[in-house]
């Protein structure tokens, strides 16, 4: 009776023993999904919002979201790794519970941002055509979004020659030196736009096209990380189940 009774002990702590391992391991890859949304807040604060400013549905808070929710994972993250490792039963629930409402949340960000995703697409429109009317008032968003993604206009190159910036030009069919992909006008604004000098596709198009082609790419790892917190809402729940068995053979 007490080889057998030993034996479910034994049984009982490796399994402990393996599920403390296993949690770790999502402890340590939620962790670093807090570090990247924490960077990516960071990035977006000092770098990013001035081509998402372009949008008309911009929100300025958007950033310091990204850092808010970062750091609380990252915070989460590390308070999960003590309860691995303490195994502390009722704190290990209370994580799994975290975890859930994790999912949830991010669950309905990504229906939101699938339900929104034609508004979102309009006032990122909205957003570059309000730029090229006005353009060479100071705002240099433009100029560095058309030099990042190679691009020119919003829907093309030839949305340039109806811009109140271009009847500045004399009605020459200009486009702003940003435009350029060759070292012919780098520092000139181009006239008569030769095609083969400049990038004729629009911003507008480029981006969306990008979006549309790797959408359900985008859609598969957005729910992947999201249902990967309900397995570790699981371990956690199951870890802590097998803490409190393993504590009442040890007093049987």
């Amino acid at each position: 009776m007490d080889r057998g009774r030993a034996k479910s002990t034994m049984s009982t702590t490796a399994a402990v023993g393996c599920m403390k391992t296993l949690l770790m391991i999502f402890n340590f890859i939620f962790w670093v999904t807090g570090i990247s949304i924490l960077a990516l807040g960071i990035w977006t604060k000092v770098d990013l919002y001035k081509y998402m400013e372009l949008s008309t549905i911009y929100y300025k808070d958007s950033p310091w979201i990204l850092i808010a929710v970062g750091a609380l994972i990252v915070i989460v993250g590390s308070f999960g790794c003590c309860c691995t490792a303490k195994g502390n039963v009722v704190l290990l629930y209370m994580y799994g519970l975290f975890l859930v409402l994790v999912f949830a949340v991010e669950l309905g960000a990504g229906a939101a941002g699938f339900f929104y995703k034609g508004k979102l697409e309009q006032g990122f429109k909205e957003g570059l055509e309000n730029a090229l009317k006005q353009y060479g008032n100071g705002n240099q968003a433009m100029d560095e979004l058309q030099t990042q993604l190679h691009c020119c206009g919003s829907k093309s190159y030839v949305d340039w020659f109806s811009t109140p910036w271009e009847e500045t030009k004399n009605g020459s069919r200009a486009v702003p030196r940003s435009c350029c992909k060759t070292d012919v006008c780098n520092n000139m604004d181009v006239k008569d736009a030769n095609v083969t000098d400049i990038n004729t596709t629009g911003c507008y198009t480029k981006v969306v096209d990008f979006m549309q082609s790797n959408m359900a790419v985008i859609a598969g790892v957005a729910f992947g990380i999201s249902f990967f917190q309900l397995l570790g809402a699981l371990l956690a729940c199951c870890l802590a189940k097998r803490v409190n068995k393993s504590k009442y053979e040890q007093m049987a």
